[in-house]
């Protein structure tokens, strides 16, 4: 058994709006996932899955299928083992004790578009977006109250980058791997 985490993009801001109960059904009752926990209201979901990390397009392809027929929206998720969403946590290269930034980790399920993404981000203000690429995400550290407005932040929200990034700051991830 492999422990898996999904990070949904998208739910429960623009209209898709998925109860964390209905998510845990879809995953235990519908698509045979095992020990499904949900944090917050914001698609994330861990749990176990007799799927190794080899096979994990299909995992992906399949719990995305699920949300689209369950919940009647154009679901994309990102899917990691624990493993690396917890090297992603503790990689973290900022200070993440500086209350004035919002450290977060944007994760990805296509190597070329996040090196497309740090590509973007070195011509950038590196006060003002500082960005660092990491193994299968990027971290990103803006002042807080500006994660909308950077240009990181544009960038980041454009159509073409939806449907294989995802973000989460450090203290979603905390209580995502807690035990």
């Amino acid at each position: 058994m492999t422990a898996w985490v999904a990070l949904l993009r998208g739910v429960n801001v623009g209209g898709v709006t998925i109860r964390n109960a209905d998510l845990v059904s879809l995953m235990q009752r519908d698509l045979g996932l095992e020990d499904v926990r949900t944090f917050l209201a914001s698609g994330n979901a861990a749990f176990t899955a007799d799927a190794a990390p080899g096979a994990r397009g299909d995992l992906k392809r399949r719990i995305e299928a699920g949300l689209r027929e369950r919940f009647g929206y154009d679901a994309w998720i990102v899917l990691k083992t624990r493993d690396e969403v917890e090297q992603a946590r503790t990689g973290f290269p900022f200070d993440a004790s500086d209350g004035t930034r919002q450290p977060w980790v944007v994760f990805g399920s296509d190597d070329a578009v996040l090196d497309e993404l740090a590509t973007a981000a070195a011509s950038l203000d590196a006060d003002v977006d500082p960005v660092a690429r990491g193994r299968g995400v990027l971290y990103w550290n803006p002042v807080k109250g500006t994660t909308t407005d950077t240009p990181f932040a544009k960038l980041l929200a454009r159509a073409a980058y939806r449907t294989s990034t995802t973000n989460r700051n450090l203290r979603t991830l905390g209580r995502i791997l807690a035990p």
